[in-house]
């Protein structure tokens, strides 16, 4: 994903380019909380392996925030806000996409070696998911 692409973003999603080193030896991407990434992290999670034709995520958050990054490969993400709605290829490792509460995901189309991070701003709280998207855009919508 370009961080230069011009998109109409769904609200409060912003696209997140860490600091970036390169030289002869690879690359080195690095983002501080509350810096680079715009909250305190209280948890990280990875995917990987995951099965051709299957998704990830297929949920939005009440309170808590996230930031997604590729690791490798590369993917789609679809961010939904219940009114506007994009979809991402993610394929560079230090641009990710910060996605506020009460945003949709969906990651598809993950290439066989894909891996991505997810960086969150609470402790994982089953309470807190949405996972039928009727209910998510009835609060979205409040």
């Amino acid at each position: 994903m370009d961080i230069n692409t011009q998109l109409k973003l769904p609200k409060g999603c912003r696209m997140i380019a860490l600091p970036l080193i390169a030289d002869n030896r690879g690359a080195l991407a690095f983002g501080e909380c509350e810096k680079h990434i715009p909250f305190k992290i209280e948890r990280v999670f990875w995917t990987y392996d995951i099965t051709d034709g299957l998704s990830r995520g297929n949920h939005a958050h009440r309170t808590c925030s996230m930031a997604i990054f590729p690791l490798g490969g590369s993917f789609k993400m679809e961010v939904d806000d219940g009114i506007d709605k994009v979809v991402l290829e993610m394929n560079a490792p230090h641009v990710g996409i910060l996605i506020p509460p009460l945003v949709w995901c969906k990651l598809y189309d993950f290439t066989p070696n894909a891996a991505c991070v997810s960086l969150a701003s609470e402790p994982y709280d089953a309470d807190d998911y949405i996972h039928d998207y009727n209910e998510f855009k009835k609060l979205a919508a409040e």
